[in-house]
């Protein structure tokens, strides 16, 4: 009958509660060793991801985790994976991008190349839901969550990885999701200045990124996203920071990017029609006009 007492007794069983947890959250860890019990474990642990404030630590001592997606490889080429094996996968992705976020084990995460283990994942082509499920968990789960830290390490790291091909292949003819996936992805690296120099460094790294945006235009100007569009955009106005890409992209600028061809799609998304205009201004500046003020052709 007194409220103190029961507030306390209250407390306690919180405290008794979230130590059951913790051993619960310890004898998942350690069944990742084994075979038998590993699957349970990837399930149990992937629940908890949010809840558990230092699971990535633990995580990162112990093992199983990578052995789930090695596994998985038999399965890819050719290309037989089940529903069952790719949600099982992506439970242990799950895990993968708790490291991956996680301040205390992101830069071991990078040193040892654990992204590399997913590359595999992210060549296959096969449209089947187990595929298109297993490759936007590694992109989302691994590769959005390393980029959104903005950190220069995750960067350099990258930039000596295949991410940007594989991402342009995705932005190609992944399906709408995995594109706005990949084209965030590419939108990030381009943002830092060292990704910029490093796509505008050579003719061949510039053309292959205008070629797929330019084919993302085109398609988009026949199916609409808004979503997808506005990280297009920001990607064509962050490569004309770049004095010679902005000289390429006056020739190849999309034309659906300077006629009305998305006003509709725009007509609530000012920052997306900002910067939209920034970079059509951006590529009339330092223009050579005739009299007239139309556009000389670069002799």
């Amino acid at each position: 009958d007194f409220p103190v007492f029961k507030k306390i007794e209250a407390v306690s069983n919180v405290t008794a509660l979230a130590q059951v947890d913790r051993e619960k959250i310890y004898q998942w860890i350690n069944e990742l060793s084994s075979p038998e019990t590993r699957e349970n474990a990837l399930l149990e642990l992937s629940k908890k991801r949010e809840s558990v404030p230092d699971l990535a630590p633990m995580l990162w001592h112990s093992c199983g985790t990578i052995a789930e997606i090695v596994n998985i490889y038999p399965s890819i080429n050719p290309p037989t994976l089940t529903a069952h094996q790719s949600n099982r996968v992506c439970n242990a992705l799950a895990l993968l991008q708790c490291v991956a976020s996680h301040p205390e084990t992101r830069s071991a995460f990078l040193a040892a190349h654990i992204p590399l283990f997913l590359y595999p994942f992210l060549h296959t082509v096969s449209k089947t839901r187990p595929f298109e499920y297993l490759r936007l968990t590694s992109l989302v789960g691994i590769h959005r969550a390393l980029v959104k830290t903005d950190e220069q390490e995750v960067i350099n790291f990258l930039l000596t990885t295949e991410i940007i091909p594989l991402c342009l292949r995705i932005m190609e003819s992944g399906s709408e999701l995995s594109k706005t996936v990949a084209t965030f992805i590419l939108q990030k690296i381009l943002l830092d200045d060292t990704g910029l120099a490093y796509i505008c460094q050579t003719y061949e790294r510039f053309s292959h990124v205008a070629m797929i945006l330019g084919k993302m235009v085109l398609q988009l100007s026949k199916e609409p996203s808004a979503r997808l569009l506005k990280h297009v955009v920001r990607c064509y106005l962050r490569l004309s920071d770049n004095l010679r890409a902005r000289e390429a992209l006056r020739q190849c600028l999309p034309d659906q990017l300077k006629d009305s061809t998305f006003a509709q799609v725009l007509k609530d998304d000012t920052t997306t029609k900002r910067w939209l205009a920034q970079l059509v201004k951006n590529l009339q500046e330092g223009q050579v006009t005739d009299a007239r003020g139309i556009p000389l052709a670069p002799q």
